[in-house]
């Protein structure tokens, strides 16, 4: 179904409504810019000037949704109204319909009419002085001026200021937008870097403590039971801690939590104790120097899950752990046996090597994880240099 072209605006009912009025009112005083006796005056009948009124009121309706027509009819009724003893309001209803047409016409009828009106401004008091040889003859371009080039001037300027606010608000908008997503983004990045320190930290403790609460459940054995027990205890201790100092972290006015100290490769002697103490059989080799501290941070949690994955789904053998740095890079492998089909001994949510290919990526290395040779390797290149624009993602 077609739209309906936009009706007048009320204003603009308004304008044409008080001008016909008012020109009216003047009709009826007798008060006119020109009287009968006036050599310009061609049509002399006493209601002629309330035709070109009438023109140009009917066209003000039209000055917003139809500016061109409006003028073109303007212009017809202020050329008839010439020839008569004319109205003051019909000049007056005219200087709109033009400050319309530039204001509410397209852009290339806005740039054209003040350049057409300002000519014929020019030609209107040059001509007739030499013509008539008669320098009052410039007054008619003045007249024109006043008509046809200042409200137009007018228009274009209105028009100027209401483009460059419209601009304006447009880039306002633009970069509220920007702001909104680029908030969105870190908030984001926020809530992975969360989730990544979050599962490293805790998740060790949590596969642990569901191992050895199946050995303690299966086995008839209270010595057992109370090894296990204690290694259960002393996981959910740490764990505890751990998040504690996590919610420190993200709380902005604990003042009674110290913030968690990151983790760096020295730590990965204590790693290794606490894994062996969980069942694991693990040898660490170490071969670095001084490690930048996202490195440092990336490395130790990438160690931390493969030994929890190892905890949950290597089969029983040796667990390797090297670090090697060559070339400007930190080498990190872990290395645990691996025979397809075996049951995991704790459930796990598959988002551990998501987190550390993620670490990994944030500092522009690789990652890779899976079967090699009958072992379950995890590998990752860590680049030791331009770590800054890479680690922004990562929680300190």
């Amino acid at each position: 179904m077609p739209l309906l072209p936009p009706g007048p605006h009320r204003h603009d009912v308004r304008i044409a409504v008080g001008g016909l009025l008012g020109g009216v009112l003047l009709w009826l005083l007798g008060i006119h810019p020109r009287v009968p006796s006036d050599s310009l005056v061609l049509w002399a009948a006493p209601w002629a000037p309330l035709v070109p009124l009438a023109m140009t009121a009917a066209c003000e309706p039209l000055r917003r949704t139809r500016p061109h027509i409006g003028l073109a009819i303007g212009t017809l009724a202020l050329t008839l109204d010439t020839v008569t003893v004319g109205s003051v309001v019909t000049v007056v209803l005219y200087t709109d319909l033009m400050y319309a047409a530039v204001l509410y016409g397209t852009p290339s009828s806005a740039r054209r009419i003040p350049w057409i009106t300002g000519l014929l401004t020019v030609l209107g008091g040059v001509v007739p002085a030499a013509l008539w040889r008669d320098p009052q003859a410039l007054l008619i371009g003045v007249g024109v001026g006043v008509v046809a080039l200042a409200p137009a001037a007018t228009g274009w300027v209105v028009r100027n200021h209401r483009d460059a606010a419209e601009a304006a608000r447009l880039r306002a908008e633009q970069t509220a937008l920007l702001a909104e997503m680029d908030r969105t983004q870190a908030i984001t990045a926020e809530r992975a870097g969360m989730a990544r320190e979050l599962h490293d930290m805790v998740a060790n403790h949590l596969s642990a403590i569901a191992i050895h609460s199946t050995a303690a459940l299966s086995l008839d054995d209270p010595q057992t039971s109370r090894d296990a027990l204690s290694v259960i205890r002393e996981n959910s201790v740490k764990g505890l801690a751990e998040m504690r100092r996590l919610i420190g972290i993200l709380r902005d006015s604990s003042g009674d939590l110290e913030p968690a100290a990151t983790p760096t490769l020295d730590g990965l002697a204590t790693l290794v104790k606490g894994a062996c103490a969980n069942g694991l059989d693990v040898r660490l080799e170490a071969g670095h120097g001084r490690v930048p501290a996202p490195v440092e941070l990336a490395a130790y949690r990438i160690v931390q899950e493969s030994l929890t994955n190892a905890l949950k789904h290597a089969a029983p053998g040796p667990v390797r752990v090297a670090l090697r740095q060559a070339d400007g890079t930190l080498h990190v492998s872990v290395t645990s046996s691996y025979r397809p089909g075996d049951t995991p001994r704790a459930p796990g949510s598959g988002s551990g090597l998501t987190g550390m290919r993620e670490r990994a990526a944030l500092l522009g290395g690789g990652f890779s994880a899976g079967p090699v040779a009958g072992l379950w390797t995890v590998r990752a290149t860590l680049p030791l240099t331009d770590t800054e624009a890479h680690s922004e993602g990562d929680l300190p």
